[in-house]
């Protein structure tokens, strides 16, 4: 049996509102709630089950999805649309703007939580020989 990554936790001050931005921007589903966690379930089968705590308690995150272009495409919209700050690089430097690393395209922003998201089009280092 291989060892995959089955879920993760990830802290938020509203673990509805965080699922619901991850989901909506990403066109993913909710895939119910257990005792204090919502979980979005990703095409892979891992779910980030979110949940409340305390704003204080919170320790950010970094979150990079792999997306296809048509996905990407559909969320820049939403981030676009939204009003969603964003950036090319994680250090925030190049705002409203997208990079094209590795021959593709990525994207950095925050969640409601203050979780660096990350969208990318291809892998770092780029796509196997």
């Amino acid at each position: 049996m291989s060892v995959d990554l089955n879920h993760t936790i990830v802290h938020s001050r509203d673990n509805r509102e965080s699922a619901e931005f991850l989901a909506t921007l990403l066109g993913l589903d909710i895939a119910g709630e257990w005792g204090p966690f919502i979980a979005v379930v990703l095409g892979n089968g891992v779910t980030l089950d979110f949940a409340t705590v305390p704003a204080e308690t919170i320790t950010p995150q970094h979150y990079a999805f792999l997306v296809s272009e048509e996905e990407f495409d559909a969320a820049y919209a939403q981030i676009r649309e939204r009003g969603i700050e964003h950036y090319a690089d994680p250090q925030r430097r190049q705002p409203a703007t997208i990079n094209h690393n590795d021959g593709g395209r990525g994207v950095y922003f925050m969640d409601p939580a203050g979780h660096a998201m990350e969208l990318i089009t291809v892998p770092y280092g780029g796509w196997p020989a």
